[in-house]
């Protein structure tokens, strides 16, 4: 340390740290002297002294001035080095880099003033220190003191030049360190960073490309800025970076794939736009790499299918097409049940287009990979199962596309019903609702029959008898308005005829017999009218309720559609059809005089002509059982006689369906009592309460059945 004193005179000291700034430039040009002396000499080990005891006595000195005179000396002595300076760096820098940090912010501004003239010199051979120096820079982008910012500045663009004609910067050792760097939030730093990133993948030399997935998220981040210089800076260097991709024969779409989709989920419209831009190009060049992304990329895309802004759904839109139209194998990592999982993930959606487009990609993997698709299909069923009481017609069309393709196979078919029926029973709404959209989707996809019969034999056992009674009344309905449901009608209208039409009767009869209304209706329309009457006329007072007159004003008015025009045309012949016109009068004397349909059906009953009644078969059809005639000859619905021999009505045990019938209608009047005393001691309990008058359906209170039948159910 004497050797150093001895060197360097105590006056040259003195004015290093002088207010006077001639002195202290004066001072360090004698510093920078004595260095290039000791240099030209080649007395290193002097020069190593001067460099320590400006370190030691003034650099990490206490006092800010004395602090100040180190590294004026620093950059003086590196200075007088010129050449040989590289040997002694290491001496020379750290101290510099460690004033960075210091209190005042006038010692900070010297040590950028210090560190610019040390790279002036030295150029390349500083690239050594090249990550300390460029952490150091990055905080002081943001010092709180202008003029330091300003002295960054400055030094930020001298180590730019430097890296840019340096062929020892490492591109591997920086990355680290920007990548940790990416995700400050202040705007000055986020500057910084955009400026190095975009100057590095300037230069032909370094890969910046190969790097991308490490610092692409925070690029992304900027993009939310609110600084609108930031958020430019950050979309051009994407817009570079996006254009060099579309260049390369290698990437690695992979790693970015994953980062997109995050992103594509951002709050801020901007960032999702970018990001559905970049993975829409991703989808087109990716090919095999992206294959196993694919479900995480189509839970990016799904969602921005619904998007508020129009950009974003149109790149959704043709990245969807795009993504469907690859045609994946499961062998070769496409993952079916990644993506279905997706898929019904979307399904719950608040967004109608989402929920659509979701079951379009459900629909293609069954068409695709059915084996694969079925393999998962307890993991959706359930939620297909939701999907129909989806407030959208389109969706519940397309989740019933989806259940009848699963349903081609026997066993899926039945599982289908049953669990159709299990949550009609759960809720009574999606009854109300869906039902007849779905039941007639369902007839329309598959086989009507085979669905009619299915439904009916699980009913047969239902064991919630109002439920089972509610769900009767709505596929009758279906079954006598429905254009889907023509072939069954017509197949039914056979069954005295053709023995396909007899058996779906009695199919159908167990079911139908939890409603009154249902059973005489299936009688109508299959023309078994001995039959109709004899449950007309085992109706007691307890059946005859407002439910019961509601489902008959129903039926009534639909006597007078065109489903029933061969009915009304049989009256035109009542002595060959008297039965029928027993029913119908039946009907009448269950309805109250007043009311609407009592006025539609008195007035069709007036019509029908008297000069063809026969006398016999009025007493015979008067007799009161259609079933036994004590020896007289049996008499048909045609008027013939004794037309035993391949009358398909013979097979068919009326007494015993009219028993069945009954025996269900018993239980059905005990659960309705039962009701009613719960009621009662609800009502003891809670104190008496004026009964609302039951106000039966008349003229202006009932809808047209057309307009009824349109609506569902209920």
């Amino acid at each position: 340390m004497a050797d150093a004193h001895s060197v360097v005179p105590a006056s040259v000291l003195r004015n290093l740290s002088d207010k006077l700034y001639e002195k202290r430039k004066n001072a360090a040009l004698e510093v920078e002297g004595i260095v290039k002396q000791l240099a030209a000499l080649g007395d290193h080990e002097k020069i190593s002294a001067v460099i320590s005891l400006l370190t030691t006595e003034y650099t990490y000195s206490p006092q800010a001035n004395h602090r100040k005179v180190g590294l004026i000396g620093l950059a003086a002595a590196t200075v007088g080095l010129t050449s040989e300076a590289s040997q002694h760096l290491e001496q020379i820098v750290p101290p510099v880099l460690n004033s960075f940090s210091d209190q005042d912010s006038r010692v900070r501004y010297y040590a950028c003033e210090a560190l610019y003239n040390i790279a002036k010199v030295v150029r390349g051979d500083f690239i050594m220190f090249f990550n300390q120096i460029f952490d150091a820079l990055c905080k002081l982008s943001a010092d709180s003191a202008a003029n330091v910012q300003s002295a960054a500045h400055l030094l930020d663009r001298l180590v730019k030049d430097i890296v840019t004609e340096s062929d020892q910067f490492s591109i591997e050792e920086f990355i680290p360190l920007l990548r940790e760097r990416m995700n400050v939030l202040n705007p000055y730093v986020r500057q910084f960073l955009v400026g190095w990133i975009t100057v590095l993948d300037s230069v032909p030399d370094i890969d910046m490309l190969g790097f991308l997935p490490d610092f692409l998220d925070g690029l992304f981040n900027m993009l939310s800025d609110s600084s609108h210089e930031i958020r430019q800076q950050a979309d051009s260097a994407l817009s570079e970076f996006l254009q060099e991709i579309k260049n390369s024969p290698s990437v690695d779409y992979g790693r970015m794939a994953e980062i997109l989709v995050q992103r594509a989920a951002s709050p801020d419209e901007f960032t999702r736009l970018t990001a559905m831009t970049w993975i829409n190009e991703f989808v087109k060049l990716g090919g095999d790499q992206l294959v196993p992304y694919y479900a995480d990329i189509l839970g990016a895309i799904l969602p921005c299918m619904s998007d508020k802004e129009e950009k974003i759904r149109g790149f959704a839109r043709e990245t969807n097409e795009e993504l469907r139209s690859v045609k994946g194998e499961p062998e070769e990592a496409f993952n079916v049940g990644a993506i279905l999982s997706i898929a019904r993930r979307q399904l719950d959606s608040e967004w109608e287009a989402t929920r659509i487009e979701a079951l379009h990609w459900i629909s293609t993997l069954l068409d695709r990979h059915r084996s694969e698709v079925l393999c998962f299909l307890n993991d959706i069923f359930d939620t297909l199962l939701k999907a129909l009481a989806d407030s959208s017609d389109e969706v519940v069309l397309l989740v019933l596309d989806i259940h009848a393709c699963i349903a081609q196979d026997p066993q899926h078919f039945s599982q289908l019903v049953v669990f159709l029926v299990q949550n009609f029973r759960i809720d009574h709404s999606l009854l109300e609702r869906r039902g007849a959209l779905i039941i007639r989707r369902l007839c329309d996809l598959l086989d009507a029959e085979r669905v009619y019969r299915e439904l009916s034999s699980i009913l047969e056992g239902e064991a919630d008898l109002e439920f089972a009674c509610i769900m009767v009344q709505a596929l009758n309905l279906i079954l006598l308005t429905s254009s889907e449901l023509s072939e069954i009608r017509k197949l039914l209208k056979q069954s005295l005829a053709n023995a396909a039409g007899k058996d779906l009767f009695v199919a159908l009869y167990a079911s139908w017999s939890h409603s009154p209304m249902a059973i005489i209706s299936l009688c109508l329309l299959a023309q078994m009218y001995p039959h109709a009457s004899a449950v007309i006329q085992s109706l007691v007072e307890e059946d005859i309720n407002v439910k019961f007159l509601v489902q008959l004003d129903k039926l009534i008015r639909l006597l007078e559609t065109p489903i029933f025009a061969y009915l009304r045309l049989q009256l035109l012949e009542p002595g060959r059809y008297v039965w029928l016109l027993k029913a119908l009068y039946g009907l009448l004397m269950l309805l109250p005089q007043q009311s609407a349909a009592f006025k539609i059906l008195q007035t069709r009953l007036k019509t029908v002509p008297s000069y063809s009644f026969n006398g016999d078969q009025l007493k015979h059809a008067l007799s009161g059982n259609p079933y036994f005639h004590h020896g007289a000859p049996q008499i048909s619905e045609d008027g013939n006689k004794n037309l035993n021999n391949g009358n398909v009505q013979n097979d068919i045990n009326f007494t015993s369906w009219l028993e069945q019938f009954e025996q269900i209608q018993r239980q059905h009047r005990l659960l309705a009592k039962s009701q009613a005393q719960s009621r009662n001691n609800s009502l003891l309990k809670d104190g008496p309460k004026a009964e609302e008058p039951l106000q039966l359906p008349t003229s202006n209170t009932n809808r047209a059945v057309s307009r009824s039948s349109k609506r569902g159910p209920g």
